[in-house]
Parts: C-alpha cells; sequence; structure tokens
C-alpha cells in the first residue's frame, strides 16, 4: 500500500502551493468545489490513505474502494473519508461535479472525538446515495460552508465547524432504518445461535433411557424466555428455515444414526427420540427418508 497521503502534498500535487494555517494553531479546514472531468485527466483517486478529513458531496457514477468493500453510487452520494481507512474513488462519468471540504483531528480539538461517529468508524457506513430531496439539503449546507469562509467574520470557523457537524449529524440521520434492521439481525442470529446450541446440547443419544426433553418450537422458546412467535420469525430469518423444519432435522440425523449404529429396538429409539407411538416414528421417518425404520436398518 502507498504511504499516507498528507495535507502538504495534497496541496502540492492539486494546487501547486503549501496550505494556509488557520488561526493560531487551531487546525486546518479547507473547501473546495469539484469541477466537471476534462477528457485526459485521471478519473479515479488513488488507493491509500491520508492523514485528514474528507467529506465530499459528489454528482455522477462513481465506484469507491474502501478497507474491504466496494461501494457504487448510482447518482449522487455524500461521502466520509479518515486517516485510518484507505479509499479509491473511481468516477464512470464523463461529468462530475460536486463540493468536498478537508480538514484535521486538530480543528475539531475541545469540540468533540470524531471517531466516536460511525460514519468514521470502520464499520460504519461511509457512502450514502442521497435522493433529490436530500441532495438539496446538502447542498444548502455547502453553499452556507461557502459563504461562511469567504466571509470577515472573526469567529467564521466556528460556524464552519458547526456546518460539519451538521453534516455528520445529517447523514447519521439517514442511516436508522439500516442501523435498526442490522441491529435486528444480530439479534436473531445470537437467539437463533442459543436455539442450535440447545438442540445440539441433547446429542448424542448413548444410553437407552435418554429422551430428548426440547421437541417442540414452544420447549426452545420456553428455555430461551422468549415467545414462540419471536423464536419463529428469527429463525426463519436467519435460516430460511422454520424451528419445526430444523428439529425435525436434527432429530432424523440421530434418529439415523441410531438405527446404523446401535443395536436398540426401533420402539428404545422411537422413545429416547420422544416420539409417543412407535407407528408416529414410523410415519415420521417414511415421510422424511422414503422408507420406513426396519427396511432403513436393514439396507
Amino acid at each position: 500500500m502507498n504511504k499516507v497521503e498528507t495535507l502538504e502534498e495534497l496541496y502540492k500535487q492539486k494546487f501547486n502551493r503549501l496550505p494556509a494555517r488557520i488561526g493560531n494553531g487551531i487546525g486546518h479546514f479547507n473547501l473546495f468545489r469539484l469541477e466537471p472531468l476534462v477528457e485526459g485527466q485521471p478519473t479515479s483517486i488513488p488507493y491509500k490513505r491520508r492523514d485528514y478529513y474528507k467529506i465530499m458531496f459528489v454528482f455522477g457514477k462513481s465506484k469507491v474502494h474502501y478497507a474491504d468493500k466496494v461501494v457504487e453510487v448510482h447518482k449522487q452520494a455524500l461521502s466520509f473519508s479518515n486517516p485510518q481507512i484507505p479509499y479509491k474513488w473511481e468516477h464512470l462519468d464523463n461529468i462530475r461535479q460536486g463540493f468536498y471540504c478537508i480538514f484535521n483531528q486538530q480543528f475539531f480539538h475541545q469540540f468533540g472525538d470524531l471517531a466516536q461517529y460511525t460514519i468514521f468508524q470502520p464499520e460504519g457506513t461511509h457512502i450514502f446515495e442521497l435522493t433529490d430531496e436530500q441532495v438539496s439539503r446538502v447542498h444548502a449546507i455547502y453553499e452556507r460552508m461557502f459563504e461562511e469562509i469567504h466571509s470577515d467574520y472573526t469567529h467564521k470557523y466556528d460556524l464552519l465547524r458547526n456546518l460539519v457537524f451538521e453534516l455528520i449529524h445529517f447523514a447519521m440521520k439517514i442511516q436508522p432504518a439500516a442501523r435498526s434492521e442490522k441491529q435486528q439481525l444480530n439479534a436473531s442470529q445470537r437467539i437463533v445461535s442459543l436455539f442450535l446450541e440447545l438442540l445440539e446440547r441433547q446429542f448424542p443419544i448413548d444410553q437407552a433411557h435418554q429422551q430428548v426433553k426440547l421437541r417442540a418450537a414452544s420447549d426452545f422458546a420456553n428455555q430461551l424466555n422468549i415467545h414462540v412467535n419471536h423464536l419463529n420469525r428469527a429463525i426463519k430469518m436467519i435460516t430460511q428455515k422454520t424451528t419445526s423444519h430444523l428439529i425435525a432435522e436434527r432429530i432424523l440425523q440421530e434418529a439415523k444414526i441410531l438405527l446404523k449404529h446401535s443395536n436398540w429396538q426401533i420402539s428404545e429409539i422411537a422413545y429416547a427420540l420422544r416420539f409417543p407411538e412407535v407407528t408416529h416414528f414410523d410415519n415420521f421417518f417414511k415421510q422424511h427418508v422414503g422408507v420406513n425404520p426396519s427396511r432403513f436398518r436393514n439396507s
């Protein structure tokens, strides 16, 4: 991987000059317009880390590579990059326009830690595809930035800092539905993991007097202290199978093992697997395997 690109190197490459310092040691902030692509100019930003933060508002079809992800932008997007995560931006359209601001951590010294925000964290969302309505709101924020940065107001960088926070919180408010869905997925995965652990803990059955204790979805739900409908939804979401199907699969697997590798009577196997009658076990086995237990054992 290429070395980290510094703010000084960015200015030398793009503007053939060094960045101006802002105030007395309060960090660096600057704001730029993206110009339409010109034939013959590079259409991609190389894959590397930068030692500064960048928030880019861009129009046009693009492909963004960052960390181990590739994200496609179809129309317009707001992106957040930070010093910890390398990225590469490919512009796929001939026309590209937008705005971006750059700043360092020192610009936010005593104003909060940027790493606390998910958009700057490794597992967070960094690219936000925008609707036309959202574009209007983001465009207005950037126009206010340009107005302030060119003003003579003494405290304009305080206002610019607030506008950066406005962009950060605007993006983070876009993603609650996605985060909620992810949280729901994580909760469901945990439920399924606990369910499978309880299911598997009952096996192998190696003594004839043993008997499966948890046999129905409601048995597992009671053990997990959740409603059976909650359990069923979680299992369906994660495995695309029903709770009863997973239980039946494991019961059938154990039945085959006992039929092939034990000398137990079929009635003993039926009891161990908690079938109320041998005929119920026969019907269950034939329904799933196509032959009855006796024929399977002797095949």
